[in-house]
C-alpha cells in the first residue's frame, strides 16, 4: 500500500493543528483501509521527515505527500520539496501531490462558511471581501483574485474583492473601504484560509475595526469536500501500478 501523508504548514496556534487533524480524520473515514498520516512543515509536530521515517520503518515502500496548502506559494514550491529531500530515505519512494487549489470545491466550501455567518448570498447590497494570507509569489495572489472574480460574475453583490493579511495589497481594511465607496451597505468577509490561526485572527480583527457590523467567515476547516479533494490529489500522484484503496461509500 502507498501511504498518504497529509502535510500542513504548522502553527503555534493549537487550533490550526486540531483543524488539520480533523481533516485527516475525515479522509480516514472515506478510506478506512488506507494508511493516512498527518505531518507539518514547521512549528507543529510531528514534522514531515519524522513521519516519512515512521512510514518507511513500518514497511511501506512508497508514500504520496499531499500538501494541505491552498496555493503554490513558497511553502509548496520550496519548503515542501526541501523537507522531502532532507528526509534521505532510499527505501521509500516519495511522490509529492499537487496542492489543493485551484479546485471548485475550495470556493464551494468558502461560500458555505460565508453563508454560515448569516450573510445572504442573494443580497444586492452586500460587499464581499475574500481574505487570504498573501504571498510574494504573484500567481498565488492571482489565484485568490480569480476566485473573487468568479464570484463577482454571478453573485448580485455590490462587489467582491480579494484582500490579504500579509505581503500583498489590498489589505482587508482597504477592500472594505472600496466596497463601501461602491455602495455596499453590508460587508461580509469570506475566508481563504484552511485552518484557524494568527492570520485569520488578524483578518477578523481588521475587518471589525473597519466595519463593526462586518460578518467574518470561519476558515474552510475539515469540510467533507476537502477530504475528497485530498484523496483525489493522492490518487492523481500514485505511482504507476499502485492499486488505490476503495473509497467508503457515502449516501
Amino acid at each position: 500500500m502507498t501511504a498518504l501523508v497529509a502535510v500542513a504548514h504548522g502553527s503555534r496556534d493549537p487550533r490550526s493543528a486540531a483543524s488539520a487533524a480533523a481533516l485527516v480524520d475525515a479522509v480516514r473515514h472515506l478510506r478506512p483501509g488506507l494508511d493516512v498520516r498527518l505531518a507539518f512543515l514547521d512549528l507543529s509536530a510531528p514534522r514531515l521527515p519524522e513521519v516519512l521515517h515512521a512510514v518507511a520503518d513500518q514497511g511501506h515502500r512508497s508514500a504520496v505527500v499531499v500538501p494541505l496548502l491552498l496555493g503554490r506559494a513558497y511553502h509548496a514550491r520550496v519548503d515542501l520539496p526541501s523537507a522531502v529531500t532532507r528526509s534521505r530515505l532510499p527505501r521509500l519512494s516519495v511522490h509529492i501531490a499537487d496542492v489543493l487549489g485551484p479546485d471548485p470545491r475550495l470556493p464551494s466550501a468558502a461560500l458555505r462558511r460565508l453563508a454560515a455567518t448569516g450573510a445572504a448570498i442573494d443580497d444586492p447590497d452586500l460587499g464581499v471581501v475574500l481574505a487570504a494570507a498573501g504571498s510574494s509569489h504573484q500567481p498565488a495572489n492571482q489565484a485568490v483574485a480569480d476566485v473573487a472574480a468568479g464570484w463577482a460574475a454571478w453573485a448580485p453583490w455590490v462587489g467582491v474583492l480579494p484582500a490579504f493579511a500579509t505581503t500583498a495589497a489590498p489589505d482587508v481594511a482597504a477592500a472594505i473601504t472600496e466596497l463601501r465607496r461602491r455602495g455596499a451597505r453590508r460587508i461580509a468577509v469570506a475566508s481563504w484560509f484552511l485552518a484557524p490561526g494568527v492570520l485569520p485572527d488578524r483578518v477578523a480583527v481588521t475587518a471589525v475595526a473597519a466595519d463593526a457590523q462586518a460578518l467574518v467567515a470561519d476558515p474552510l476547516g475539515p469540510d467533507p469536500e476537502l477530504a475528497e479533494l485530498v484523496l483525489d490529489r493522492y490518487h492523481a500522484a500514485l505511482p504507476i501500478g499502485a492499486v488505490p484503496v476503495p473509497r467508503l461509500a457515502t449516501c
